[in-house]
């Protein structure tokens, strides 16, 4: 394959999750930009998310975080189970993007109910777990603030 995949340049042995980076940039033919973030909560190669809790988390964070950032996109869990990828038009900055998802991350914790867990709304309903993305939220959060 000759085609250059950013996530494949990063030498994910050097990175130090939790994190939050500016991952790619695309200019629209009509001038828009849109920008790509990656959102990394657990240390590549040393830890993952489980699938339950990382399913559960895409659901709450694809509210939690539209509701702090304008335009979002998608907000889409890495193959590897160690985050995720935020898409958004516009260019808000790391700084806004961090703070939105350790308030977001807060919120999880607080959270009851899941939103759209049935067979109707969701292609693998049974595989949640609340419980986990919650403990996993609040490890992450812990680990923000000790940096």
């Amino acid at each position: 394959m000759d085609i250059e995949i950013e996530s494949f340049q990063l030498d994910h042995r050097q990175v130090e999750a939790p994190y939050v980076r500016k991952a790619g940039r695309i200019e629209t033919p009509s001038g828009d930009l849109i920008q790509k973030y990656d959102l990394r909560l657990r240390q590549p190669n040393e830890g993952v998310l489980s699938t339950a809790a990382i399913h559960t988390l895409e659901h709450l964070l694809a509210g939690y975080l539209r509701e702090r950032i304008a335009n979002v996109v998608d907000v889409s869990p890495m193959g590897c189970r160690t985050g995720f990828y935020l898409i958004v038009v516009g260019e808000p900055t790391v700084a806004e993007v961090q703070t939105a998802l350790v308030d977001s991350l807060a919120e999880v914790v607080a959270t009851e109910e899941v939103p759209a867990t049935t067979a109707k709304e969701c292609g693998n309903y049974r595989d949640h777990s609340l419980f986990a993305a919650q403990e996993y939220a609040q490890e992450i959060l812990e680990r923000f603030k000790k940096d």
